[in-house]
């Protein structure tokens, strides 16, 4: 038989078939279908051209109004409205209301809707951060996405796969945001174009489940389909007691084919900082310079889970916001949100002189609670910094990780933990 990645064996699995191989057009059984506040009511009117009168399993659909919510407006009260009235006429169980929501992209881990060797499909492109949990996640546009809503099954094309080997240990202040930026700033926003990257090796088994999440969330960034780890004891351990629903597990075969093969020591890696108005324009924290800053923003379905915000607070503890921005922090789900008022995370953000939200995309993609005007500069633990992405055209946006985010905070200008002795 022939020998095949984790993507391959995946998609095999969902479609059938004992083999598949890139380039085949491929019918796929999906375990589940999410979409949110934007992209759900287009493919609600979409689906209501089908001609169908039920979806086709009210288990498997997750809608997430997390964009524009709590509503900032008309048109976004509007929208959610039309997303809510749908989960209500078909049953959708997993529908997930403003004070029990969060980013949707931390909110499906959290609350065990996806799992190892699933095949998941969303309307929205970081639904590739499932590939953390050893699952093929990938977005697709809205009206694939109301066909699937409607019969379960979705056609796509096998991708080729990439293979990134990781060793090494990671420096003090270096996440998985970091190694991501420097994946991206090494192969570009195409380098990785609808293929599926797989994560393996020794300095794996050392990133948690957030981090690993936000490597897998980021794949998108490179243009990538999938960005998928393999299963182990950190994954077997997160989804233990959370998962609502049996797994299978995959591993990619000795003699699997992939386009390329890269080899990172991650020892070698610093704080990385992406420069306007690519993911890809990564900078090690060294090289950075005099960078004043307007605004800095933790959070998003990138680094705004736990992890994000302990280190975070880790950095801004005892220490204050500087005058000259403002600092805004938003944990992603409900629970994150409840955990850190519990243990005293929201009292650390708060005498800093932080905002400290309710769980929303927000300013991520220039939505609400942090739209920059012309010319303000922004560090953000965000995913994405195109032109005009979190407000003005003329503003410009620099992601980094929580603990870079927090510490340019304090100091007003980008800057790494250790400027702050740490």
């Amino acid at each position: 038989m022939k020998a095949m990645t984790i993507a391959e064996k995946i998609l095999a699995s969902h479609a059938g078939r004992d083999t598949v191989k890139p380039g085949e057009l491929i019918d796929v059984s999906v375990d589940l279908v999410l979409a949110n506040d934007i992209t759900a009511p287009l493919a609600i009117r979409e689906f209501g051209k089908l001609g169908v009168d039920r979806v086709f399993d009210c288990e498997r659909i997750v809608l997430v109004p997390d964009h524009f919510t709590p509503n900032k407006d008309i048109q976004s009260a509007e929208q959610a409205k039309l997303v809510r009235e749908f989960a209500r006429r078909y049953g959708i169980r997993w529908y997930f209301e403003v004070g029990r929501m969060g980013i949707e992209h931390a909110l499906l881990p959290e609350q065990g809707l996806v799992g190892p060797g699933d095949v998941v499909v969303g309307a929205d492109s970081h639904t590739c951060t499932y590939g953390a949990l050893g699952a093929f996640a990938t977005g697709m546009g809205s009206t694939d996405i109301a066909v699937a809503m409607a019969t379960g099954r979705i056609w796509m094309k096998v991708p080729e796969s990439l293979r990134f080997e990781l060793s090494g240990q990671l420096q003090p202040w270096v996440s998985g945001k970091d190694l991501i930026l420097y994946i991206i700033g090494m192969i570009g926003v195409e380098g990785a174009r609808y293929e599926a990257i797989e994560f393996i090796g020794d300095a794996v088994a050392c990133l948690g489940m957030d981090s690993r999440l936000t490597v897998s969330n980021m794949a998108i960034e490179a243009g990538a389909k999938a960005g998928i780890f393999g299963v182990d004891d950190v994954t077997r351990t997160y989804i233990n007691g959370r998962l609502k629903r049996t797994h299978r597990e995959f591993t990619s075969d000795a003699g699997a084919t992939y386009r390329a093969s890269y080899q990172i020591d991650v020892s070698t890696i610093e704080p990385q900082v992406a420069f306007p108005h690519l993911p890809s324009n990564a900078k090690p924290i060294s090289q950075v310079g005099e960078v004043p800053i307007d605004q800095v923003v933790i959070g998003s379905c990138t680094n705004g889970r736990w992890d994000d915000l302990v280190e975070a607070a880790n950095v801004l503890r005892g220490r204050t916001v500087s005058p000259n921005l403002r600092c805004i922090i938003i944990p992603g789900t409900q629970d994150i949100h409840l955990r850190a008022m519990r243990e005293g995370l929201a009292e650390v953000f708060v005498e800093a002189g932080a905002v400290f939200s309710t769980p929303t995309c927000g300013p991520c993609l220039g939505g609400h609670m942090g739209i920059l005007a012309a010319g303000e500069r922004c560090v953000s633990t965000t995913n994405r910094n195109f032109v005009g992405r979190m407000g003005h055209t003329t503003s410009k946006v620099y992601l980094a990780n929580p603990a870079v985010a927090a510490a340019t905070a304090v100091l007003g200008r980008i800057a790494g933990p250790r400027e702050l002795g740490l």
